[in-house]
């Protein structure tokens, strides 16, 4: 049972407020009041996001044999810069780098941030540590909600949504899923409502299963308790044993998503993407 309040607002504030409504998620003024507090809050709890870009990017060759795969262009810009400008929509403002196969180029292009109106710091794979490694090495700088993204991708999610629907259902990790209709070369999800039942990472066998992990992640710091030494892979070491344990959601969105790792997508991607 929730606590009402009475708080006097003027006419143009009501209108923006009244401008949310959109009969769907939003269906009126209190709903909007409540969604506007919402992204809010769950703003100010995510401040950091890490970014995977340790990877040799073997099916992008002769590409990567140069330029590390988050560093080639879309749109005339670096392909990871999409993600940084989102970031950026959001007031998410910290990023922490894995770096590891030709790691020297992002930290020599990114460096600390500071012209590009973040803050950046790296954590360096001496050896591929896979997608869920990297983070026992910054263990000490995840002491709260964070985001965590592939560096292949091009997407306009709606973070603060995502955020917002991760902190509602209160679970260790809610994956990004995605629509596609070739769903074999990606991880596939079984749901049971908005939880995750059991986690499928690119499956050999054919499968009618579309909704797909898109690489996008919120986190919780407890994450890492999950986390073996070594390398170590979320979709098949870390994430099976949240399912398990009931503590993994999935979040399905609209909007666009590329992936960005083979020839032929990246075509697709650099075709399709609109830059924001």
């Amino acid at each position: 049972m929730g606590e009402k309040i009475e708080v006097e607002l003027s006419g143009k504030l009501l209108d923006e407020i009244d401008s949310l409504i959109d009969g769907a998620k939003i269906l009126n003024r209190q709903q909007a009041i409540e969604s506007i507090l919402e992204r809010s809050i769950s703003c100010e709890r995510v401040k950091k996001a890490v970014i995977l870009a340790g990877g040799k990017g073997t099916r992008m060759r002769p590409f990567t044999y140069e330029i590390p795969k988050p560093l080639i262009p879309v749109g005339g810009r670096p392909l990871v810069q999409h993600t940084i400008d989102l970031l950026m929509e959001n007031n998410i403002r910290e990023v922490i780098f894995s770096i590891g196969y030709l790691g020297e180029k992002i930290r020599e292009y990114y460096g600390n941030g500071s012209k590009f109106g973040i803050k950046i710091s790296y954590v360096e794979e001496k050896q591929a540590l896979g997608t869920a490694g990297p983070l026992n090495l910054m263990k000490d700088q995840l002491n709260c909600s964070f985001l965590m993204f592939n560096g292949d991708i091009l997407t306009n999610i709606d973070l603060l949504d995502f955020i917002r629907f991760h902190h509602r259902h209160g679970g260790i990790a809610t994956i990004a899923l995605k629509t596609v209709p070739e769903p074999s070369r990606y991880g596939t999800v079984k749901m049971n409502g908005a939880r995750i039942t059991k986690f499928i990472e690119k499956p050999e066998e054919k499968t009618n299963q579309s909704l797909i992990n898109a690489g996008i992640y919120v986190m919780e710091p407890e994450i890492i308790d999950y986390i073996p030494e070594g390398k170590t892979m979320m979709e098949h070491d870390v994430f099976p044993k949240l399912a398990a344990e009931e503590k993994l959601y999935g979040y399905p969105f609209e909007g666009q998503w590329f992936d960005t790792g083979t020839h032929e997508s990246y075509e697709k991607a650099i075709k399709k993407w609109r830059s924001r």
